[in-house]
């Protein structure tokens, strides 16, 4: 095993392609693990592996030889908790030394959030392998609450005046290069936010600021919720989820400012009306056609 190499799941993603590309900027090149290679992107030296978080055999593959893991956990999925202890099972058998686990801010077994509960499992499951680990636990991404809007400019769901502090996604990635590069982390559990708590309410308010159109958010009931996205035709596991992100907010589980962003990537993280100025192409689909 070479402690040097840091391998990455999900690097074709969101938040995978920016952790590789910051560790490219540093000097490292890192391994990325991808279901599809067409997809991968990898920056020069760094290798491409194929798995599936469904295929033990091909993970253990492909984390042979790997020092460090990022584990981005996987998408929406019945059955994501078994997703994970494979892949954590798989890291164990390759003889992986630490995992980086991106997790979700206030992960419990009891969690309103009922997506938060899978990474608690996930966490357990890890802390019981054996593994060195650090865990990051992520708030609501900035990087989605524009599409949380509606096509009519409606952000709906029972979230009441609950508040939390989203985060982007770069600031994310900032703080897991910052982890994997450096030690003292074992052991550790980082709660990533935004700089501000917001409402729903103040969303919409900086999404109409950003995209020139009225935005504005209605409180749902919990019935209410189901019966407005009742259309998308999605399964129950999804629709709990998505709900209960609001149901997280209004109890105010994710009512959390931390300093982690600052205290590892060594400058704030940013404000989420800075974001949506910096990236206007973020909320083109709100904007009034022309």
């Amino acid at each position: 095993m070479s402690d040097d190499l840091i391998a990455v799941t999900g690097a074709t993603g969101g938040l995978g392609r920016r952790v590789v590309r910051r560790l490219a900027d540093a000097g490292v090149a890192p391994r990325l693990v991808v279901r599809n290679p067409d997809r991968a992107d990898p920056p020069p030296g760094a290798q491409v592996r194929v798995a599936a978080y469904e295929d033990a055999t091909a993970l253990r593959t492909a984390l042979t030889g790997v020092g460090t893991l990022l584990f981005v956990s996987a998408t929406e999925h019945p059955d994501r908790v078994g997703l994970h202890r494979g892949v954590v099972d798989a890291a164990v058998a390759a003889g992986v030394g630490r995992v980086v686990y991106v997790s979700f801010l206030g992960a419990a077994p009891e969690a309103t959030f009922t997506f938060a509960r899978d990474h608690w499992h996930t966490e357990q499951h890890i802390r019981a392998s054996g593994l060195r680990f650090t865990f990051l636990r992520d708030s609501l991404y900035q990087d989605a609450l524009p599409f949380f809007a509606g096509a009519d400019g409606v952000i709906r769901g029972p979230a009441a005046a609950g508040r939390f502090a989203p985060v982007a996604r770069d600031d994310i990635a900032a703080a897991a290069v910052a982890v994997l590069l450096d030690t003292g982390h074992d052991g550790r559990t980082y709660d990533l936010t935004g700089p501000e708590l917001l409402t729903m309410a103040d969303v919409a308010a900086e999404l109409t600021r950003a995209a020139g159109r009225p935005v504005r958010f209605e409180n749902e009931t919990v019935e209410e919720a189901y019966a407005s996205r009742a259309h998308y035709g999605a399964a129950q596991y999804e629709l709990d989820g998505w709900i209960s992100s609001y149901t997280a907010i209004a109890a105010g589980e994710l009512d959390l400012v931390s300093d982690a962003v600052t205290t590892l990537a060594g400058r704030p993280p940013v404000r989420f009306a800075d974001r949506l100025a910096a990236n206007p192409e973020s909320v083109r689909h709100l904007r009034p056609a022309a």
